[in-house]
């Protein structure tokens, strides 16, 4: 939660919330600005403290990307991500939602947080906003618990008929997800080529490519 600037807002909604961040200097401002929500120092990578459907819904500010952090040896963060989604899911009430503003450093990151968070049962997708601006492009994981809701539609991304929005949308079906972020079908040719070049930059020994490579050989009787 930081200093509460975002339960400020909250408040003035008229919602009550409870924030959790790991920095007590965050906290200490948060408490001299006389926030109106309950604040929780913690270390959301050892998971959600709160009892089963306690919540309406979650938001957090440019937290989760550090998950992926591995600040310690006993740190690893798929374990850290999946703990702080399940216990997340756990805590959220069905029907409810999250959204999760993020800056992921690259494209792997960004699918480790998202592959965790549908390990963990949400549904939902990646929403950017102005995707084609270095300054104000913004990522938004929006998650919802029980049925898959509509996704909100990122700023800055209006489109011509025929061209690709920027939305991902993922459900709890593993292989569904990766087709979404574009990722080639496994066993393809394009997947054998990507893999001999990943093995090549490694410095291991690779058979050449030729005409035959990932063609699809027939069964012997």
């Amino acid at each position: 939660c930081g200093s509460g600037l975002s339960g400020d807002y909250i408040s003035n909604e008229g919602h009550y919330w409870i924030g959790m961040d790991i920095s007590p200097a965050m906290l200490d401002v948060a408490v001299e600005r006389e926030v109106e929500g309950d604040l929780l120092l913690a270390d959301v990578g050892h998971g959600i403290p709160f009892r089963p459907g306690m919540f309406d819904g979650c938001i957090s500010i440019s937290a989760v990307q550090w998950l992926c952090n591995a600040d310690k040896k006993s740190h690893s963060p798929p374990k850290r991500l999946y703990r702080f989604f399940s216990t997340l899911y756990t805590a959220l009430a069905r029907g409810s939602r999250a959204v999760l503003q993020l800056y992921p450093e690259n494209s792997e990151q960004l699918e480790l947080i998202t592959a965790q968070a549908m390990r963990a049962g949400f549904t939902g997708g990646m929403v950017v906003d102005y995707p084609n601006s270095a300054k104000a492009k913004k990522f938004f994981l929006c998650l919802f618990v029980g049925a898959s809701g509509t996704l909100p539609k990122g700023l800055g991304t209006e489109c011509a008929d025929g061209e690709e929005t920027h939305q991902a949308k993922f459900t709890n079906e593993r292989t569904r997800f990766r087709n979404a972020k574009g990722k080639s079908v496994k066993k393809s040719r394009d997947w054998i080529l990507e893999k001999k070049e990943r093995r090549r930059r490694q410095g291991k020994e690779v058979r050449a490519d030729t005409k035959y490579t990932g063609r699809k050989r027939r069964p012997r009787f």
